[in-house]
């Protein structure tokens, strides 16, 4: 191809004048740089002579026209330019390639052109000026959030965003544009800066796969069959004021003690379809926003203890001995009129019956636990509760009521794996490993409470019985929360399939159902520990001017582990190398990572 002087050229996409010729051409750039380039650099789109390539803008030509014309089938660029603008100039030839170059109409090289149809073309536009519109709310979305802040329009990007922080996608374009990693705190941490996201929003359980809505089961009626009619014992369900799953009881018989405890097997047979759910779910999931029963919402409504004038219990009826030993254990499905009260009544009413014999009864028991040994650990506790996305903390209060309750609950767990062992029922037993060289079982000190509990070993489930020696019990099985924990729903299965003469299920299958359920309780524990601690740091976020105490438990120079009992947090606080554990101190909260939950504190 021979290249004229002063012809009009294409050099890396734009035009140039050719100058002189040789071995090598001599060009001049319309920004008025010379260069000297090959002959195979460039392309000749107009021989000349080119006066200036300032003037190489055309006005608008048919182009229309020339594409309906030639519809579908090749040309030339000097036969494309005449059609367009009626000339072959080298304005026109610039002109007619730019079109070409922009691939609407025509595709290809100055020497074939392919001609492209108008339905085509048509088509083609709908989809550029999508894809326009598109850049342009991309690059506007990008310059909102580099600035921290979004609008209406961003939804989708802000999706894609939020698809991370819930932990349902792992990897967004978004996040990669704006040079954030690539991992749910990362894309939480971002939507919080925008401002799309506020401290209200906890992402954890979600992220780590929560089951969140109830299960949509429906449920069979009561069955019609035999029960002890104890209505005439007063019976009291002892719990916090606005608990809505009443599935535990106490009453007096002289000095005879009777745990009633929800009959949830009435509604839950084993490998049924609400007991299948409720071994996926493990537990009822208890975060401070919500709660998400294990069983269906009328599984509640209809065995509630004290929820109806007479409901349906399986009852534990056992002495203690002088030495605070269970006896006499009887177990039997019941009938009982249940009195909802709470434990800030109870407490008032200590030195009344029923409840002074049932504290002297719990207090034996307990007793005779410390003697075997038993931990005793008195950390503080702090109860969250969100309203309208407003975080509220109130701390336990230390009450003989609680531990009355508590100290019961544990007599009906002995009192059933004693009956298990008697009658060689295949149970679910709770066991724990003896902490070994543990100089004080029953410390006074934060410090060490905490060191304690660290050093404890953790509780087991399993078919085997053995002594939990955190309880100091020979032998233990938790059976009283049925409606709210999997395997005391198992040890009601058991007992019930016992005492209606029924088929029980074998060890081997009391092994299955402990292990899927401890996976499942597992998850929901997490859940609800990531969920504290988040709703925790919301409640600093909004009260951000925050002050209060901590105790120094763990000395670990430079920053100490510092436990702050009004809001049941623990916290790594720099301290002065003469401070001793269990010292009280007094902090000020400093700044906030709500994505990594991590909230900081100065010693004023």
């Amino acid at each position: 191809m021979n290249i004229p002087q002063n012809s009009l050229v294409l050099y890396k996409n734009g035009p140039a004048q050719v100058v002189a010729l040789g071995d090598k051409l001599d060009i001049e750039l319309q920004d008025g740089r010379s260069l000297r380039v090959r002959p195979k650099d460039v392309l000749l789109l107009h021989p000349g002579p080119v006066r200036s390539l300032s003037e190489l803008n055309m006005p608008a030509g048919e182009v229309e026209a020339a594409c309906e014309l030639l519809d579908g089938s090749q040309t030339t660029l000097p036969e494309l330019a005449e059609l367009i603008y009626g000339v072959y100039t080298p304005a026109a030839a610039w002109s007619a390639w730019r079109l070409v170059d922009e691939g609407l109409y025509f595709q290809g090289t100055p020497e074939a052109i392919n001609v492209r149809p108008l339905a085509e073309v048509e088509q083609e536009r709908v989809t550029r000026e999508a894809k326009a519109i598109e850049r342009e709310a991309w690059n506007g979305f990008l310059q909102r959030a580099k600035a921290g802040r979004c609008a209406p329009e961003d939804a989708q990007y802000l999706q894609e965003i939020e698809e991370v922080a819930w932990g349902q996608r792992e990897q967004s374009r978004v996040l990669q544009a704006l040079e954030c990693q690539q991992n749910p705190s990362s894309a939480h941490a971002l939507l919080l800066r925008m401002n799309h996201w506020s401290e209200s929003i906890n992402p954890w359980p979600c992220r780590i796969g929560a089951i969140l809505q109830p299960p949509a089961l429906s449920l069979p009626g009561l069955p019609q069959e035999s029960r002890l009619d104890l209505t005439g014992l007063p019976a009291f369900a002892i719990d916090d004021e606005g608990n809505r799953d009443p599935d535990d009881a106490l009453s007096l018989d002289g000095n005879r003690l009777w745990v009633h405890i929800a009959d949830a097997t009435v509604l839950a047979p084993p490998s049924s379809p609400v007991d299948e759910e409720a071994r996926m779910r493990g537990a009822t999931l208890y975060l401070p926003e919500m709660t998400i029963p294990m069983l269906p919402p009328a599984a509640i409504e209809q065995l509630g203890l004290g929820l109806a004038e007479v409901s349906p219990a399986l009852s534990f009826g056992m002495n203690l001995d002088a030495d605070g030993r269970v006896t006499g254990v009887e177990i039997t499905p019941s009938w009982v009129r249940v009195q909802r009260i709470s434990y800030q009544e109870v407490e008032k009413r200590l030195d009344e019956e029923p409840f002074r014999t049932l504290n002297e009864l719990a207090q034996r028991h307990r007793d005779r636990r410390r003697a075997n040994g038993a931990i005793f650990i008195d950390l503080p506790e702090v109860k969250i509760t969100v309203t309208d996305g407003r975080a509220k903390i109130e701390p336990f209060t230390r009450l003989r009521s609680r531990l009355l309750v508590a100290e019961a609950m544990l007599m009906a767990g002995e009192a059933a794996a004693r009956f298990a062992l008697e009658h060689e029922l295949p149970f679910p037993f709770t066991t724990q490993d003896t902490v070994a060289e543990v100089s004080e079982r029953e410390p006074s000190s934060l410090a060490a409470m905490r060191m304690l509990r660290r050093n404890m070993r953790p509780r087991q489930y399993s078919s085997q019985p053995g002594p939990h020696g955190g309880l100091g019990l020979e032998v233990y099985a938790q059976v009283t929360s049925p409606l709210r924990r999997y395997l005391d729903l198992v040890a009601h299965q058991q007992l019930r399939a016992f005492l209606r003469n029924g088929e029980w299920l074998d060890a081997q299958a009391i092994v299955a159902r402990v292990g899927a359920a401890e996976i499942a309780a597992q998850g929901v524990r997490r859940a609800e520990r990531l969920s504290r601690e988040h709703w925790t740091l919301a409640y600093l976020q909004q009260h951000p001017g925050w002050q209060g105490e901590g105790v120094l438990v763990e000395k670990r120079m430079p920053r100490g582990a510092v436990l702050i009992p009004q809001l049941g947090l623990e916290a790594r606080v720099k301290v002065g190398e003469n401070i001793a554990p269990d010292t009280v101190l007094p902090l000020r909260l400093t700044g906030i990572d709500l994505p990594a939950r991590e909230a900081y504190f100065r010693v004023k």
